[in-house]
């Protein structure tokens, strides 16, 4: 079948939550994909900053084929080598204490709720969680309640126990918490709000103000997280540590896995049965996010991002000088965002027909996310691509 026999038959079954391009991707290796009608692309969405290590990366690809013929799936109520493996790394590179593997980036945010709640009950406060405005932190009706207004637009009633505040803003975050407050959330670089980092000064304060109030700080790394700001954590770029933090997307290398970390403080709230889950941490998906940490620790992808990071910052300064369509850049490593003039979907669209897989965020910020062991060559294609692009919009116009 070609991309738009499996583009209609895909409009027959699936529920319509996603307004998709009309290509089918069968195959993919490194930064590069391939359609079903043969044709190749360079990826700098990366499944949205999931496939870190790149498609098909040999080692993951190996130690997922080991594990899926050893075994693949128990229940929690058993000990698996490869979650106590994976647990242990995580509280090594992290710093802190407590692991709970999840499913999803949602997942986790939902037991970081929980668990923070769970704290807070526990010590004679309210369950109040206090988000930022323009955040993003998933899709269930929880993670919506702390995250922007247009995803709640037809699922009321909203859950309740949520407020909302300008971000980067201490003063509104000071005078939100009260004694029914039990934690604030926020993405140390958000991410769909548009690729907007968060002041050093802003954190540590707020660190400040949430030990002065007894509240816990939560910082979701689903998508900064796992190397792709230039360090494992984005929260090490500002040298604070949260309470909890959540991950996903790049933890798996590409395979479907989260987790949610705290400290021994909030880890000592939780009893038996308080939380759980049916796959999350199953050898499966254990084994391919060992072999994920594992590859960037060889490779040295956190140092590769930061080296190529700045290279592609550059390189598109050049082009914001050149074309007018293209405004500033911002972000860390390999999380940058383009601001554009105007909305970005026609620029996505064309440099989806160049073979350049890239998406806009935000509505005008175009958000490259690539593999962090993505190649300077690669890059270098897109941006012969984009600046064709641009310039023969403006012959055009």
């Amino acid at each position: 079948m070609n991309n738009l026999d499996l583009y209609h038959k895909d409009k027959e079954n699936y529920l319509p939550t996603f307004n998709r391009f009309p290509l089918a991707f069968i195959k993919g290796k490194g930064s590069r994909l391939w359609d079903a009608n043969g044709k190749e692309y360079i990826d700098l969405l990366a499944g949205i900053a999931v496939t870190s290590v790149g498609h098909c990366h040999p080692t993951v690809v190996s130690a997922i084929q080991k594990q899926a013929a050893e075994l693949m799936h128990i229940s929690n109520f058993f000990v698996s080598p490869q979650q106590v493996a994976l647990s242990e790394l995580l509280v090594k590179i992290s710093g802190l204490d407590r692991v709970f593997l999840t499913n999803s980036g949602a997942e986790s945010v939902e037991g970081a709720i929980k668990i923070a709640r769970r704290y807070a009950h526990k010590n004679g406060q309210g369950g109040k969680i206090i988000s930022m405005q323009n955040s993003f932190h998933g899709r269930t009706l929880a993670t919506i309640a702390t995250g922007q207004e247009k995803y709640q637009q037809g699922f009321a009633p909203i859950p309740t126990g949520f407020q909302q505040v300008p971000f980067n803003d201490i003063k509104a975050v000071k005078a939100a918490i009260d004694k029914d407050t039990a934690a604030v959330i926020l993405e140390p670089i958000q991410g769909e709000g548009g690729i907007i980092p968060a002041e050093k000064a802003y954190l540590e304060e707020l660190r400040k103000v949430c030990d002065l109030k007894g509240v816990l700080l939560i910082f979701d790394e689903i998508q900064c997280g796992i190397g792709r700001t230039g360090k494992w954590f984005a929260k090490d770029h500002f040298g604070v540590q949260p309470d909890i933090m959540t991950l996903a997307k790049g933890l798996g290398g590409g395979a479907a896995i989260g987790a949610v970390l705290c400290n021994e403080k909030v880890a000592s709230a939780i009893e038996f049965g308080d939380h759980g889950t049916t796959f999350g941490g199953n050898p499966l998906a254990a084994a391919s996010a060992i072999a994920t940490i594992e590859v960037m620790s060889e490779e040295k992808l956190c140092a590769r991002a930061v080296e190529t990071g700045e290279w592609l910052r550059e390189k598109l300064t050049e082009l914001i000088e050149k074309h007018e369509e293209l405004e500033s850049i911002r972000g860390m490593g390999l999380m940058l965002g383009v601001k554009l003039s105007s909305p970005g979907a026609p620029l996505v669209k064309q440099l989806l027909e160049e073979g350049i897989v890239a998406n806009v965020t935000a509505g005008n910020i175009l958000r490259l996310v690539p593999a962090l062991n993505i190649s300077k060559g690669e890059l270098n294609i897109f941006l012969e691509k984009l600046d064709a692009v641009l310039t023969e919009s403006k012959a055009l116009a």
